[in-house]
């Protein structure tokens, strides 16, 4: 008889904990979690109100400049331009709305100096371009140029429309750093589009680098370099390296390959914190 008993006091402890906790269970389900002080969390907790971000008006389509762009060109005139050799006055040629390399006049560069920035910029191979390889429209947009000639990062231009060179110096590729993504090149004679968010590089005292550069591109609309982290400065011969820099104009190309020279229109930035 003791064990009986005993047997049936456990299974009535037993119901009598689970219906407990049944209870319990149907008195917190529905409830809000506790802060860690062991108040209710409320959705306010997570809402933020300031600071407000300023309204910027977009363009009437993507191509067009918002309202807080700075035009570098708008199909009028070089006045945001000079000659990167010596600063004199940019010495290409402006007609029906398009500038056009002067391969003689040699690179120019944006006169204000930026860190980072969203560009827009529009590219086109001329219809009867020659050559082949790198000497077919080279150029190219470098997005600091903190020296002479052809110092700076430079995303690469270039008709890769079946036109074969080396990958990493194609259309779209941060030259001799990293290949495009996809090649999304157009026909030539057909107007190019290179969108640009480019993080400048970080500094310490020293000189050494505590962020690389990142840049993030689009070509005509498709994603080709995506956040990729820059080596350094663009080299032809050996590895790229940082040389520490504040800010920086931005650069275009006069390359010297013997191929039409190619043509730039609707240029515009917007600075970033």
């Amino acid at each position: 008889m003791r064990t009986h008993h005993l047997k049936v006091l456990k299974l009535t402890l037993a119901i009598s904990t689970f219906a407990l906790l049944g209870a319990s269970t149907q008195q917190t389900a529905g409830q809000k979690p506790a802060t860690p002080g062991g108040q209710q969390a409320k959705p306010e907790d997570t809402e933020v109100w300031e600071p407000v971000p300023k309204i910027v008006t977009p363009g009437a389509t993507n191509d067009k400049p918002p309202s807080d762009a700075i035009i570098l060109f708008d199909g009028k005139n070089l006045d945001q331009w000079v000659n990167t050799r010596d600063k004199s006055p940019a010495g290409w040629t402006v007609a029906n709305g398009v500038m056009t390399v002067d391969k003689k006049a040699g690179n120019i560069e944006t006169k204000r100096s930026f860190r980072s920035y969203q560009l827009h910029l529009e590219w086109r191979i001329p219809e009867e371009i020659t050559g082949s390889g790198q000497a077919r429209g080279n150029s190219g947009l470098f997005l600091a140029s903190p020296g002479p000639g052809d110092a700076g990062y430079e995303l690469q231009i270039l008709d890769s429309y079946e036109n074969k060179t080396y990958v990493n110096g194609q259309a779209g590729s941060v030259y001799k750093q990293y290949i495009p993504l996809v090649n999304a090149m157009k026909k030539p004679g057909e107007w190019q589009i290179y969108d640009v968010v480019w993080t400048a590089p970080v500094f310490k005292a020293d000189g050494s680098v505590e962020t690389p550069a990142h840049l993030t591109a689009f070509h005509n609309g498709v994603l080709i370099q995506n956040h990729v982290a820059l080596k350094g400065e663009t080299r032809y011969i050996g590895a790229p390296e940082y040389k520490k820099y504040d800010t920086a104009p931005i650069k275009l190309q006069a390359h010297g390959d013997p191929s039409p020279p190619i043509s730039f229109r609707n240029i515009w930035v917007r600075e970033l914190p």
